[in-house]
C-alpha cells in the first residue's frame, strides 16, 4: 500500500479505483476522496496523482490540468467583522 496523499491517506490503489470507476480529473478525486485538500494543498500530492491520472487513461500529463486552488481557511469571530462604529 503506498500512500500518495499524505494529509488525507489517500492511496495509490484508491486513487487507480476511482480513475476506473469514471473520475478521470484532478478536480473529480479531490471531490470524491479529498486529494490535494490537506494541509499541504497538494504540494506534496499533485505531481504523483497527475502520472497516476497520466499512466491509467494514456494521455500525456501535460495534458493534466490541476485543481482549483483555494487558500485555507481560519475561523474568526463574528466581531471580528462588524463594524465598531
Amino acid at each position: 500500500m503506498k500512500i500518495i496523499c499524505r494529509c488525507e491517506d489517500v492511496t495509490e490503489e484508491e486513487i487507480v479505483q476511482k480513475i476506473h470507476e469514471g473520475y478521470r480529473t484532478m478536480d473529480d478525486l479531490k471531490r470524491v476522496i479529498r486529494v490535494t485538500m490537506g494541509l499541504c494543498q497538494g504540494k506534496g500530492c499533485r505531481r504523483h496523482i497527475a502520472k497516476i491520472i497520466s499512466k491509467e487513461l494514456g494521455i500525456p500529463i501535460e495534458e493534466i490540468r490541476q485543481p482549483t486552488y483555494r487558500p485555507p481557511t481560519k475561523p474568526i469571530p463574528i466581531s471580528a467583522t462588524v463594524d465598531k462604529k
